[in-house]
């Protein structure tokens, strides 16, 4: 099974609600855990954070059968450099760390764009 969904909002944080319901509706759809929407909710808004301005952030899902790839952007090169460097207290990076198996920046589009993975069952393993 495979399903692709894509939003786009303005970046603007009044906005950011939008993809949450969106989330959580797909979330609902596919009998996904608590813990997995709540996760997926987190990194979402982690990296919509990064963008309170005029123009259109876009949010894509794709819900593959143990695997859900979400992408995030586009931003600003210099808006996403801090998930780069390594950190030493609780910044977003290490909360992409937390809740998602990998992310990874892809540039794209003409802006960077932030992949996240995030499986959605315990018998895919852990994150290699």
């Amino acid at each position: 099974m495979s399903d692709d969904v894509r939003l786009v909002i303005p970046a603007q944080q009044d906005f950011h609600s939008i993809a949450r319901l969106v989330i959580g509706g797909l979330a609902s759809r596919l009998e996904l855990t608590y813990e997995l929407l709540e996760d997926l909710q987190v990194a979402v808004d982690t990296l919509l954070a990064l963008r309170d301005d005029e123009d259109d952030v876009a949010v894509e899902v794709r819900v593959e059968t143990d695997v859900l790839h979400v992408s995030v952007g586009p931003f600003a090169p210099g808006a996403v450099a801090e998930l780069d460097a390594e950190e030493t207290g609780f910044g977003r990076r290490h909360v992409l760390e937390i809740v998602c198996d990998t992310f990874e920046r892809d540039e794209r589009d003409g802006g960077i764009w932030v992949d996240l993975t995030k499986r959605t069952t315990e018998s895919a393993g852990a994150p290699g």
